[in-house]
């Protein structure tokens, strides 16, 4: 062994012996993929959350349209509910009015409301969207659209289903309305 090599490996023999800093290095290695775990799993249990906040806002602010309270006190509009639920869901913020899209259909019976291309069709289109409360005894479809912007890099292949790197969380609520009126079904449809 040359002269000149003898110093170069008894220096590497020595750093492989050394124990000094195993852990750091040996957490630099498993650092990235864990804090990509972790941060995938907070994002998955976040668009979980919005899933399930945006449900129960969306069954909750439905019931004075069932009831007619809505159309009755004159305050049926697509922004009132929207804004019914928007304020169900406050811990969003002010997020949630530029996220949020109501569609609510009215249906002359249940079998129109299943062969609707509206319901069969499967993507949504924000600019088709409908505002039919209906009348006493009608079939109404409630349907509330939120964009969640994802931000995890690895996992947002799995949950991004609309454009923008967002994932479309949706709730649905069909029911006939209250008979709270002598008046006639409406049947009207949009």
């Amino acid at each position: 062994m040359p002269r000149a090599a003898r110093p170069l490996i008894k220096t590497l023999r020595h750093f492989v012996r050394a124990r000094q800093g195993a852990t750091a290095v040996e957490f630099a290695f498993i650092a990235g993929p864990l804090l990509m775990l972790i941060f995938g799993v907070l994002e998955l249990a976040l668009v979980f959350m919005v899933a399930t906040t945006l449900e129960g806002a969306t069954a909750a602010a439905a019931r004075p349209l069932r009831t007619g309270e809505l159309q009755t006190s004159g305050g049926a509009s697509k922004e009132a509910f929207a804004k019914a639920v928007c304020d169900r869901m406050s811990w969003l913020g002010s997020t949630c009015a530029g996220n949020l899209q109501v569609d609510v259909r009215t249906y002359a019976d249940f079998t129109s409301l299943r062969d609707d291309p509206a319901m069969t069709g499967g993507n949504f289109d924000p600019t088709k969207t409908c505002w039919s409360p209906g009348g006493p005894t009608d079939i109404v479809l409630v349907r509330t659209y939120y964009n969640w912007t994802i931000i995890t890099p690895l996992i947002s292949n799995a949950l991004v289903n609309a454009p923008g790197n967002k994932r479309m969380v949706s709730a649905v609520e069909a029911f006939r309305n209250e008979p709270y009126s002598d008046a006639p079904p409406t049947g009207a449809k949009c």
